[in-house]
């Protein structure tokens, strides 16, 4: 299992996704589940993924082919994200339709969400949720954020604090006391946790990635448990 969270707001779009791809005493294993995609200074696309490993690497190695044979149809060419939804979206139903058929009685679920995120010049940042049939919905003013994978335990601080005129740095924060909380509660999601913080209209984006004992992430989540805390003993 993972986590990921998209938030598309007035300043622009935070994506964050943990990487940890089995849990156990002895298995745990790191896969990158963020991706971003730039087309010199004309676009930026940010992927999230969830779901099966597999059909999530298809999908994006097909990407990647797409764009490096310069093909008619690729996330660089659609005239809207939109339209890179729906590609998107036939690529994930196709990939899943590929593996159902290679192993038919296998009785392994290949299916996978993706969100995906991202602005094309003259146009707004956008975010939409593309879900394993393909179909998929979008953010709103009312809705700015959408998770996928592991998300009842890191939704409550979302929806308390994440607004469209929230400003980037406090949304950031606020994703990762997302991540803390879900980590809290679930072994299978787990650092390090990658994060994009792209500033709209700046058409220019990067990963940073926050590794095992992140200072920052150690003394935001240690300020939020001892807040938590504090804030239980002054209750009547």
């Amino acid at each position: 299992m993972t986590y990921c969270v998209g938030m598309v707001l007035d300043e622009g779009i935070i994506m964050a996704a943990d990487t940890r791809t089995n849990a156990g005493v002895d298995a745990i294993a790191t896969f990158p589940k963020l991706f971003t995609f730039e087309n010199s200074g004309e676009r930026v696309i940010m992927l999230a993924t969830s779901g099966n490993l597999a059909t999530s690497q298809r999908v994006i190695s097909i990407i990647k082919q797409q764009i490096a044979r310069n093909e008619e149809k690729t996330i660089y060419t659609c005239d809207s994200l939109f339209q890179v939804a729906e590609l998107l979206g036939a690529i994930l139903t196709a990939t899943e339709k590929h593996y159902s058929e290679e192993s038919p009685s296998s009785g392994v679920d290949f299916s996978s969400n993706i969100l995906v995120a991202g602005q094309i010049k003259g146009q707004p940042p956008e975010l939409y949720h593309i879900y394993p049939q393909g179909n998929f919905i979008s953010t709103s003013r009312d809705t700015p954020f959408f998770q996928i994978g592991e998300s009842k335990y890191g939704k409550p601080i979302l929806d308390r604090i994440i607004r469209m005129d929230t400003p980037l740095n406090q949304a950031m924060k606020c994703a990762l006391i997302s991540f803390d909380s879900t980590m809290h509660s679930n072994l299978s999601v787990g650092m390090p946790i990658d994060m994009t913080i792209y500033k709209a209209d700046s058409l220019a984006v990067k990963i940073e990635r926050l590794g095992v004992n992140d200072p920052y992430f150690s003394k935001l989540a240690k300020a939020w448990g001892d807040g938590l805390h504090s804030l239980f003993e002054q209750l009547p």
